[in-house]
């Protein structure tokens, strides 16, 4: 089951509408049908009861929505996790140093670093 596939299924099931959905989703009508499909046959379960001019959900494709919905958000989660783990953004360092005529390269450093990382707090104990 791919995470695509329930993006395409939730569209659905929000707009209660295969064109609607299909135009939010910038995906062809026959391509979101073949998706929707491809996703009943995985589950053996028909997901959706097809109207003249829109779709309801099934009980199964009212199950599959509310997993679903947790599934693509944790999936989120994940992507914006890894993408923001170079991204260092704030927090609080602590030094503890001893008395040495090389604390001026460290605070050479610690200013390099302030001016890269504003929202990151130095904590000095000397």
């Amino acid at each position: 089951m791919e995470i695509k596939n329930l993006r395409y299924f939730l569209a659905v099931a929000r707009e209660e509408n295969m064109s609607k959905a299909a135009e939010q989703l910038h995906v062809s009508q026959p391509t979101l049908s073949k998706a929707l499909k491809t996703l009943e046959e995985e589950l053996g379960k028909k997901l959706f009861v097809r109207h003249s001019f829109s779709i309801s959900l099934t009980d199964e494709g009212m199950l599959l929505r509310d997993r679903a919905q947790d599934l693509v958000a944790m999936s989120d989660k994940i992507e914006q996790e890894f993408n923001s783990l170079d991204d260092i953004t704030g927090g609080d360092i602590y030094f503890g140093l001893a008395e040495s005529y090389q604390i001026r390269y460290l605070a050479r450093e610690i200013f390099k670093l302030k001016e890269k990382y504003p929202s990151i707090l130095q904590h000095l104990a000397v």
